[in-house]
């Protein structure tokens, strides 16, 4: 998938090194992920294989989002949870260096993963779900035009071993055409590098 200012490329260990660079040991990255932040590159590494792993086997669809000016990966996105029978998919584990926060990319990345959903897989729903403490995650959300459909109390353990409730989103193949322009609209009016 590729647009004017990003590609999303399938994630392959040979990036693995140059989204450490691009991510490192943030701890405000690794705030909200459901994995413990890294202390090196081999435990980075043991995250993003687990990504390629699911992606090997058809839970996941794992992707570096490279921008085309540079050629360099300054982050990582995937579809989860293929469901043909619901006709439905997640997108989510994205996350950006947090130059890219607040930024064009979010935008970006994600016109062209629900156009692929939509236009191409031909999904009647895509689900964004997210820690229901993370603000700045649900703001996004809401900002790309999903709707917020409710709060799965202890959905699953954070890496500190605490609950966490997930707060589910949704857009549907219905609403796409309207998402889509509003998005397109967005970007238009957002800097770009």
């Amino acid at each position: 998938m590729e647009s004017e200012h990003l590609k999303l490329e399938v994630l392959t260990s040979g990036r693995i090194p140059e989204l450490f660079a691009a991510i490192g040991t943030d701890p405000e990255i690794y705030r909200w992920l459901p994995f413990p932040r890294p202390n090196s590159l081999d435990d980075f590494a043991s995250v993003l294989e687990g990504f390629i792993k699911d992606s090997n086997s058809g839970i996941r669809s794992a992707f570096a989002v490279i921008l085309q000016s540079t050629g360099l990966a300054i982050g990582t996105t995937s579809f989860l949870d293929p469901n043909p029978v619901h006709n439905s998919i997640e997108i989510g584990s994205t996350f950006y260096a947090r130059d890219y926060w607040r930024s064009f990319v979010n935008t970006e990345c994600k016109i062209l993963m629900l156009t692929d959903a939509f236009e191409v897989r031909q999904v009647e729903r895509v689900t964004i779900k997210t820690d229901s403490l993370n603000e700045r995650s649900r703001e996004a959300i809401l900002r790309l035009g999903a709707t917020y459909e409710g709060t799965l109390r202890h959905h699953m353990h954070r890496p500190d071993g605490t609950w966490r409730d997930s707060a589910y989103f949704s857009i549907l193949n219905s609403e796409w055409p309207m998402v889509k322009a509003n998005l397109v609209s967005k970007l238009q009016s957002q800097s770009k590098i």
